[in-house]
């Protein structure tokens, strides 16, 4: 019997090439689409989860009570791991971790840049990082140490067995020695090339070692019983809550109350984001987004197909009655037709595996992922199983039921008629695809229109012609004579330096008082150190004056920012006292409020000092309009001359800027593409709706042709029955969409208003898309000759 259903579905198929070939296709791309969202969520889950210790493993991190709010940070002193060892007994390891550095490597010839970190020495027994040669015992035990990957194995020396005992030289000054060579997992949400010792880490910021300072990450790891279960997180954290209170004093004094938590590592790339200092989402809510375009895609391909199975189902009306008249009962009906749809199902299957085998690779650039069909993994194959048989059995569902249920006499005599409750349930389908399509379509616009707001906001500064570079080796010490030099150059128009960069700040510090500050009260800053011309580089506007060499008094002046002037409470800040540090000086100028982080934060007080040096700093070079070209050249020319032992690396403010949005800038690329699938497959279950819609209307549309009726008018008729239904599903998916993009856009401090003209631009999309559907159908049964018309059934 099943051989004999098959016999018949291939048939089916064979003899209605259009017809299969448009089901084929819908349901095809819709599992495309689902097929790789899966592909994406299950690596976003992969990601961190090959750590054999995942689930003992945490974040320390800080919740920070001042001036009235609770902000997380995961910055914390460089001494805490040690020290929270020693005290709890039911932490095994612990570790700190830098920043990212990207220092200098020279291996007899070769001279190269390379991104790193510095970690304690636990940090291989913590974390599963696959050694290819050393041990997890002495990898970082000792200052002079250095691991690093096997890329940067293979770079340097040939091979990571080549590469261990071999001295490398770090910023042309300090040599260590390979101590370790690993395998960097592509599903580690934290990449870096080289892992220095914390010992050494410390020796060279000797600033690191005050307990105010929260610059470092710590990471820790619970102890486990005989049974292999980690001691209880949530004890640990009220153990250790007001841990810093003990190592830093001065918290009282400044008003700050900074308590201690803990959050799963495992959880760490997921949700990453706080407000209000408790979790609050992250990365998770775009898997969640993206899983649920994934089931509307996939719903959508499926309606596609109920639809076109329906517009033919007047075909196979005579089929059914006589199936039925020689004993076919109705569940043999509904096996058979669900047999069909799982047939289509599984070449429509065959064909998206294709589609996706050819769009991986440029799927996996634009996402920035690493994804390949896991053939061998049994799981992959069960998921494509379940995928098919899920759309087969959705799909064919309706279809089934439906054939199945009509009455043999009255198909047999002829008179097939629909009642009003399958044609409300076809509409009710064409309304809940364009709900969806509208869905996209409007959080698509919304998306663009955001990124497009930040791309083009003004941030307070100008960044268009800025270069970043770093002050290092022999430049730092070689500043003044590399300023003065470019100044006289072609394409430079000024110079200066600052901690951090306009794009990322520095840190931040509550150690600042003024006048009338309440001393329970804590004002957290951003701070910088920079050079004269600070205000004149980045183009910002100051009242009052930017640091000048012809005022001496100007090593213990400040610049704020307006948002700090509204904090401090002056109303004339210019020549007021103000104390960093515990160093005092005079305000000489107020800058206008620039953005120094991406636009989620809102902007926080800002601080600007004089440094008497450029060491550890970032150079910022101003081109001249037009000259950026020119203004390359003169930087590596002076670059050369004066740090020929350091590669000439720089970084255009644009390109670093654009790195912030670089989840949003694909959320918005991936969203147009899955809004444009989604309407183009609904758009073939409304040709399919239209095509059952003018086969069943034939006849009427034969006699309004000999009554006189023009082509334009039947046109008419066809298609407004249409349009209300594609009205209906803009008037319910509006509200939800506005709904979740207002949702969405909570997340920035800084966003676009959701205005009536984006629901209205989306639904004359639509309209317009479904007007272009209907029309081609419309218009071929209204050029039909009415003497075929009336002839026909």
């Amino acid at each position: 019997m099943i051989r004999n259903y098959l016999k018949i579905a291939w048939r089916n198929i064979a003899h209605n090439k259009s017809f299969s070939a448009i089901n084929i296709l819908g349901l095809a791309l819709g599992m495309a689409c689902s097929l790789l969202i899966l592909l994406w969520i299950q690596d976003e889950f992969s990601v961190d989860a090959y750590h054999a210790n995942g689930p003992q493993l945490y974040n320390v991190m800080e919740r920070q009570f001042y001036d009235g709010k609770v902000e997380a940070s995961p910055g914390t002193p460089a001494l805490l791991a040690d020290e929270l060892k020693k005290e709890f007994p039911e932490i095994v390891y612990a570790s700190g971790l830098s920043w990212e550095q990207e220092l200098t490597f020279s291996v007899g010839e070769k001279l190269n840049k390379e991104k790193g970190r510095a970690a304690g020495a636990d940090w291989f027994k913590m974390y599963s990082l696959p050694l290819l040669a050393g041990t997890v015992e002495t990898a970082l035990n000792r200052p002079t140490n250095i691991a690093i990957s096997r890329k940067l194995a293979e770079n340097y020396f040939g091979s990571p067995q080549a590469a261990m005992g071999k001295s490398i030289r770090l910023g042309n000054k300090d040599d260590y020695q390979v101590s370790a060579v690993y395998e960097m997992p592509k599903n580690s949400s934290e990449t870096y090339d080289y892992l220095l010792s914390w010992a050494d880490f410390i020796r060279h910021n000797e600033w690191i070692k005050d307990w105010g300072t929260n610059a470092l990450q710590t990471r820790i790891q619970l102890r486990t019983d005989r049974n292999g279960v980690p001691a209880d997180p949530g004890r640990l954290e009220a153990k250790m809550k007001a841990f810093l209170k003990k190592y830093n004093p001065k918290m009282e004094k400044e008003g700050l109350d900074i308590q201690l938590f803990l959050q799963p590592y495992p959880e760490t790339y997921l949700y990453s984001n706080f407000k209000n200092g408790y979790q609050d989402g992250g990365r998770i809510e775009y898997v969640r987004l993206f899983g649920i375009v994934a089931v509307f895609i996939l719903l959508i391909a499926c309606i596609n197909f109920m639809n076109l199975a329906t517009a033919r189902s007047v075909k196979r009306a005579r089929e059914v009655g006589v199936r039925k008249v020689v004993g076919a009962g109705r569940g043999l009906l509904i096996g058979q037709f669900i047999g069909e749809a799982l047939v289509l199902t599984s070449l429509a299957l065959v064909v998206g595996v294709g589609v996706v085998w050819m769009l991986l690779p440029v799927f996996n650039t634009l996402t920035e992922k690493h994804i390949m069909f896991q053939f061998t993994n049994p799981s992959f194959w069960v998921t494509l199983l379940v995928m098919t048989l899920a759309t087969g059995l959705i799909a064919g569902s309706y279809p089934a039921l439906f054939l199945s249920s009509l009455n043999p006499v009255r198909i047999l005599k002829g008179s097939i008629r629909f009642g009003s409750g399958a044609r409300l349930f076809r509409q009710s389908l064409v309304v809940f695809q364009f709900a969806l399509s509208m869905l996209l379509i409007i959080g698509t616009i919304i998306v663009y229109r955001q990124i497009d707001f930040i791309q083009t906001k003004n941030l307070g500064y100008d960044r268009e012609g800025m270069i970043y570079l770093q002050a290092e080796g022999d430049l730092a010490a070689k500043y003044e004579t590399f300023k003065q030099e470019l100044l006289r150059m072609p394409g430079i128009q000024t110079v200066t330096f600052m901690n951090g960069t306009p794009t990322t700040s520095f840190g931040t510090t509550g150690n600042v008082q003024w006048p009338g500050k309440d001393p329970a009260t804590s004002v957290q800053f951003q701070f910088s150190q920079v050079d004269y011309d600070f205000t004149k580089t980045l183009k910002v506007k100051v009242a009052g004056r930017d640091f000048s060499r012809d005022f001496a008094t100007d090593s213990v002046s400040y610049l704020i920012n307006k948002t700090a002037a509204r904090r401090i409470g002056y109303r004339d800040p210019i020549g007021k006292p103000l104390t960093l540090w515990g160093k005092p000086g005079l305000i000489i100028g107020v800058v206008d409020d620039f953005h120094q982080n991406s636009l989620h934060v809102a902007i926080e007080p800002f601080i600007a000092k004089l440094s008497p040096a450029a060491e550890g700093k970032n150079i910022i070079i101003r081109t001249r309009p037009g000259q950026s070209k020119q203004a390359l050249a003169s930087l590596e020319t002076m670059w050369r001359q004066l740090n020929p032992k350091f590669p000439f690396t720089y970084q255009f403010a644009d390109e670093a800027f654009q790195r912030l949005y670089r989840s949003e800038t694909v959320v918005g690329t991936l969203a147009n593409y899955f809004a444009f699938l989604a309407i183009f497959i609904s758009c073939l279950g409304l040709f399919g709706l239209a095509a059952f819609m003018a086969e069943q209307r034939t006849k009427e549309i034969g006699v309004r042709k000999v009554l006189g009726a023009s082509v334009t008018s039947i046109v008419g008729l066809l298609s407004q029955d249409f349009l209300k239904l594609v009205g209906v599903a803009i008037v319910l998916s509006s509200p939800v969409a506005w709904y979740a993009m207002n949702r969405w856009l909570q997340d920035y401090a800084y966003k676009v208003e959701i205005e009536w003209w984006v629901f209205a631009l989306a639904g004359l999309l639509a309209v317009g898309v479904a007007l272009l559907t209907i029309s081609f159908q419309s218009i071929k049964a209204a050029l039909m000759n009415p003497v075929k018309s009336l002839r026909s059934e």
